[in-house]
């Protein structure tokens, strides 16, 4: 097994605008497993910039479910409402760019042109870039509120992910010149998340692949910034019956409800481990006994179904 000296950090970054479920278990647990198994270290963050999002005690109960889960951290938790001066100057640098424009557009205004009749291209941008043309100078005489969107200078953007392999996007299609700053006066998420990436040695980003529209995104920050950016490495998500995204329509699946109908850990990790390949049929295992077992390259490449079948058999009858 590598050694720490291979430098490996990695992170669980769990937000607390909602209880974490049987998806985020399985990312988490292949994120850890993924760091472990390369002798890495990892850090804890609390995504929590959302506030008006942000769930009282979901930040302790998502600690909680990740102990219970039996996947420990190096360090943390790093609180991202506890490092506003750091995104605010990743801000002042986009702008000593003229990376950023100030846009006075509401939600309803990319909307409506969004949904435009004379606008049917395909892919065309969520956002038509109605304040492109600005300058930094000019939010001196604009009224509040106004965000602060990064200016593309590209349609397409390729990278190459860890698990997914060569992955082109079509940057109009995924939104265009996108929101680093908002209007409340709060940075966007896709800021965040770089500076604090980079700011605790992440070197390798392992999460689920819904969120691959925002890695051009943050790989073209991490290029603005002079910052180094880590390796993506984006996985199958877990969805219902219906395919579609786990979530409330699909049941009750918060880890939290779980624990309280006394489904043990074990009996968990080993069908997400069973989902991933790892093991040949579904059986009680620890986290720590799947570290010989791991391998990126054997998790199916397409989305883990979770039905209620599944759920009654590890003893959960929600």
């Amino acid at each position: 097994m590598p050694t720490a000296s291979t430098a490996y950090r990695g992170r669980l970054a769990p937000s607390p605008t909602g209880a974490q479920h049987v998806g985020n278990a399985r990312t988490y647990l292949i994120a850890w497993l993924r760091a472990r198994s390369q002798g890495g270290r990892i850090v804890l963050r609390i995504e929590d910039i959302d506030s008006p999002r942000v769930k009282a005690g979901a930040d302790r109960q998502a600690c909680d479910d990740l102990r219970w889960l039996g996947l420990d951290w190096d360090e943390g938790p790093v609180v991202q409402t506890q490092r506003l001066a750091d995104y605010e100057e990743a801000l002042r640098r986009l702008q000593e760019q003229e990376r950023v424009y100030p846009c006075t557009c509401t939600r309803a205004d990319v909307e409506r042109a969004a949904s435009a009749p004379h606008d049917d291209r395909p892919g065309a941008s969520l956002y038509p870039g109605t304040c492109a043309g600005r300058r930094v100078a000019d939010a001196d005489a604009l009224p509040a509120p106004y965000c602060w969107r990064f200016r593309l200078s590209q349609d397409e953007f390729e990278f190459r992910d860890g698990f997914l392999g060569a992955v082109s996007v079509d940057l109009r299609a995924a939104g265009g010149d996108f929101v680093v700053w908002k209007s409340a006066g709060t940075p966007a998420y896709q800021l965040a998340v770089v500076v604090d990436d980079a700011a605790q040695g992440v070197s390798e980003v392992v999460r689920g692949d819904d969120l691959v529209p925002s890695t051009p995104r943050q790989l073209l920050l991490y290029d603005a910034l002079g910052l180094v950016p880590p390796r993506f490495v984006h996985v199958p998500l877990v969805v219902g019956p219906d395919g579609r995204r786990l979530a409330k329509r699909h049941g009750d699946t918060r880890l939290w409800s779980l624990r309280q109908a006394g489904v043990t850990p074990e009996a968990l990790l080993g069908l997400l481990a069973w989902s991933c390949g790892w093991i040949d049929k579904r059986r009680e295992v620890c986290a720590a006994e799947l570290l010989p077992l791991f391998q990126l390259e054997s998790i199916p490449a397409v989305p883990f179904v979770l039905t209620p079948d599944l759920l009654r058999e590890i003893g959960y009858l929600p």
